[in-house]
């Protein structure tokens, strides 16, 4: 077969030099890079260009059978806000986080979810019409007698990931529904996720079935696994472990090796459940033929799933079922040589009763979520457009998803909540400080007090004697899930994580209006302070969130986080002479040049150094007003910054190829106009280019480089530090959802916390 060649049949009757280009892009990329760059670009473009696509590569089989695939797509499928890199599933902690690459959209009945890492997971949907069988989602294996639906749409939500699609004469929405309950603990720590199913249309005398299946991919140990099967309180459960398993340990893939994962749902609104295990042909065949399952449950092998089959009740109305999805560890953090387990078992304890209730807390987790999605919409939307909400709408999940609420194992007491996160796909430290510090402004814009729950471990462990450093802990543990205190051989950033410290303490404090964090650990607070007032100005050579730079002397950006975090103190303390010391750094990087070019055009990247870096550390003086810097200094960074963007957005320094939406949305918070737009116009394109098919990267390649191109992310995924995507937001005060839920609700709102008591507030 002739091969059409990189410009092959380029002059078939088509004059527009756009169109050969896109041919010439399509030619060098993967299969894969293409269907995805091509599904996003025709949606951008429309349909009109593929029949001359066709005809220009007409003597390629492989193109010419991606164009007539994604013809159908164009035609029937669209998908809002935008096509995002990842959909996010199920995530709700670092062990249940599963995705559906963007690309895969369009092809969702032989899609193949992902965890977090990349690796695939066995989840489908297979649902049953007038005995006509159609695939919904994840059956990437043929199967004789299934049918793929026809994909109709796809949305994204801060809460939901929904589809549509058509099978026969029925529509199918499938709702992936992952919640997001900043201010209700006992719901935001229950390890589970939602998928419900509706079915509409417009016969009523239709025969609906619906089925759903998961294998031991989500366990961590895929080739040796075990399940049971158990119905309790009208909730039928599966329940998969790895056999052999290793406690706070997890495989290449950084699942967990240890816990099991869950699958449950019960009958509604009339349906008729069944269910069964077994070998995956021999499940899914049994419901193509039959409609149901034979509610048996044969032993686990390494081709076998457990399956549930719904009867759908007839009926005119629309109607939906439910699904719950988990992965529970009893025994969650290693945290000190002590065990911390989810928050949700001071009141259910055990597997059974925990999903039961996630179950029957649906409508009111709904409800929250329809709350939840409108306030991040409005607030995105109101103030900075619909390109920063749909960022803020895509990172949230992913922020949360990375965190765990505990309580201790041996107390179930709730009046000793903490929470963990882990650097998802980087270090995967455990509450790491620069990570909170990166997430942060989420917190303060939603629930300040999830500040004090993710620090109280950090303080905690900094406060015992076997910590003797004068500044503040990088992390409590080098691996996830294990808070078993810093590594000698670990990371020290001691200017950058010290003042960390002391500014989240000031945005907790100052939002709550309350002195926990001061009057437990005044001490620590104090030591960090005067570190910083005797460091801060010239900072020694060590490391800093540009951990591209390695461990250099005088950065510009470690004094102005000196300065912020002694103001912070001294704001915190009612001590002038600290706020004096914050502000005298800051004087002297800019009114005096110490940290600027000599025009004060921008800030250098160290002293007497002529590279520009991106000023991230600026952010604290706004968000609280301290007025370190005059408003010349932000007035030079505003007209400074988009005369160093490149292709695809501005590089964290002068010296780099890559940029960090993190970064980017603090700066964005500190600069005005033209200059705020660009930031957040460059990171909704580079959500929205079609190049990427991983979760939220924070770190991408802003200009071509050796090993990657504009646009396409680099090294990071799934990372929790996307907070800072909500400085702006955070703009507009502190716990702005606690006065947004009392709005629609017309009552106090509290923070529950839930114990055997009953719910509090404090």
């Amino acid at each position: 077969m002739r091969s059409a060649g990189p410009v092959s049949g380029l002059n078939n009757g088509i004059q527009d030099p756009g169109y050969h280009a896109l041919i010439t892009l399509l030619l060098k990329l993967k299969p894969t890079r293409a269907a995805n760059f091509m599904t996003h670009s025709f949606q951008e473009k429309g349909v009109r260009m593929l029949p001359q696509i066709m005809r220009c590569v007409g003597h390629s089989c492989l193109l010419w059978a991606w164009g007539c695939a994604l013809l159908q797509v164009v035609v029937s499928a669209s998908f809002a806000p935008l096509l995002p890199p990842a959909y996010p599933l199920a995530v709700r902690s670092p062990y249940l986080s599963s995705w559906l690459p963007g690309y895969q959209a369009s092809s969702l009945p032989s899609s193949s979810p992902q965890f977090w890492f990349g690796n695939n997971l066995t989840w489908s949907v297979i649902a049953r019409v007038n005995g006509q069988t159609y695939s919904l989602f994840g059956v990437s294996e043929e199967t004789e007698g299934i049918q793929a639906a026809t994909v109709r749409d796809g949305n994204f939500t801060s809460t939901h990931s929904t589809f549509l699609l058509t099978a026969g004469s029925k529509n199918f929405t499938l709702d992936f529904f992952s919640p997001v309950s900043p201010t209700n603990y006992l719901r935001q720590s229950l390890p589970f996720s939602y998928l419900t199913i509706s079915v509409s249309g417009t016969s009523s005398n239709d025969s609906v079935q619906i089925y759903s299946d998961i294998d031991s991919s989500w366990t961590g140990q895929p080739d040796n696994a075990t399940w049971a099967f158990s119905e309790a309180n009208k909730t039928s459960v599966f329940q998969l472990s790895p056999v052999e398993e290793a406690l706070f340990s997890q495989n290449p893939q950084e699942q967990a090796l240890w816990g099991e994962t869950v699958y449950a749902t019960r009958a509604h609104n009339g349906s008729v459940l069944s269910s069964a295990s077994g070998p995956s042909s021999a499940i899914r065949s049994q419901f193509v033929a039959n409609g149901s399952l034979g509610n048996s449950y044969a032993n686990w092998t390494s081709d076998g799933i457990v399956a549930f089959a719904h009867e759908m009740e007839t009926t005119t109305e629309d109607t939906s079922i439910t699904f719950a999805i988990g992965h529970v560890r009893e025994k969650t953090i290693n945290y000190l040589g002590n065990t911390q387990t989810g928050y949700y078992r001071a009141i259910y304890p055990n597997t059974a009763s925990a999903v039961s209730y996630f179950l029957d807390d649906y409508s009111d987790a709904l409800n929250e979520s329809i709350n939840m999605d409108e306030f991040i919409q409005n607030g995105g939307e109101s103030s900075y457009g619909t390109n920063y909400s749909d960022i803020l709408a895509l990172s949230l999940r992913q922020i949360y998803g990375g965190m765990e609420l505990t309580i201790p194992n041996d107390t179930l007491n709730t009046n000793d909540t903490m929470a963990f996160i882990k650097e998802i796909s980087s270090d995967g430290n455990i509450n790491t400080v620069d990570v909170i510090y990166a997430s942060f402004p989420v917190f303060y814009v939603l629930n300040s007090d999830y500040i004090r729950l993710l620090l109280k471990p950090v303080f905690e462990y900094m406060d015992q004697t076997n910590y003797t450093y004068d500044f503040a802990v990088h992390d409590i543990g080098m691996d996830y899930p294990n808070a078993t205190g810093h590594s000698p051989k670990g990371e020290f950033m001691p200017v950058e994580e010290s003042g960390n410290i002391l500014i989240m303490t000031y945005a907790y404090e100052s939002a709550t209006n309350t002195t926990n964090i001061t009057n437990t650990y005044s001490p620590l607070l104090q030591k960090y302070a005067q570190y910083l007032s005797i460091n801060g100005k010239y900072p020694d050579a060590q490391l800093s969130l540009n951990d591209a730079l390695g461990k250099v002397a005088n950065q510009t950006n470690l004094a102005m986080k000196a300065a912020s975090g002694l103001a912070s103190y001294g704001h915190l303390t009612s001590q002038q002479n600290y706020i004096d010391a914050g502000n005298s750094i800051a004087d002297a990087l800019y009114n005096g040049r110490l940290g600027t070019d000599p025009n004060g055009t921008y800030f250098t990247t160290q002293y007497d150094n002529d590279s520009w870096f991106l000023a991230y550390n600026h952010y604290a003086d706004v968000l609280f007003s301290f007025d370190l810097f005059p408003e010349e200094a932000y007035n030079a960074t505003t007209a400074f910054y988009p005369t160093v963007r490149k292709p695809a957005g501005v590089a964290l320094d002068a010296n780099l190829d890559w940029g960090q939406t993190n970064w980017q949305g603090f700066v964005a918070a500190t600069v005005t106009d033209d200059a705020r737009d660009m930031f957040i116009s460059d990171i909704h394109a580079y959500i929205a280019n079609g190049l990427n098919d991983v979760p939220f990267s924070d770190r991408y390649w802003v200009q071509d480089s050796t090993t990657g191109e504009a646009g396409e992310y680099f090294a990071f995924r799934a990372r929790p530090a996307l907070g800072s995507h909500f400085a702006l937001m955070a703009l507009q005060g502190a716990d702005q959802w606690l006065v947004s839920a009392k709005e629609v609700t017309g009552e106090e709102i509290m923070v529950v916390k839930q114990s055997a008591s009953g719910i509090y507030s404090f």
